[in-house]
């Protein structure tokens, strides 16, 4: 009876935590032209803490995320990807990094 109340216990503080994660999903608009754009703009939202997905699509300039927001927030995501050299809906990237981008990734700057 001890043995089948543990289990229930922890069975449900298992549920609570998979229920309790604040999953967001948001797409916002990403400046960039190349398949290197797109593995620098997905790792640098990789690197956030709590982002569990991130996609570009090169076509659309379109990024999608899926983030815990509790453990960050889009500005953040946005930040980090601007750091790594392009514009996005949030931030704009630093002159000095977008300069330093390969000749093919160096897109219409973002007002």
């Amino acid at each position: 009876m001890k043995t089948r109340n543990l289990l229930i216990v922890a069975m449900l503080v298992f549920a609570t935590s998979i229920f309790a994660r604040a999953e967001k999903t948001e797409t916002f608009k990403v400046a960039g032209n190349c398949g290197m754009c797109e593995k620098r703009i997905e790792k640098a939202a990789m690197s956030v803490d709590g982002v569990s997905e991130a996609d570009w699509d090169s076509e659309t300039k379109k990024m999608t995320v899926v983030f815990d927001e509790s453990k960050t927030t889009l500005l953040d995501i946005e930040k980090e990807i601007a750091k790594v050299g392009h514009d996005n809906d949030g931030a704009k990237a630093d002159d000095k990094v977008y300069d330093s981008l390969h000749g093919c990734c160096k897109y219409d700057r973002m007002k």
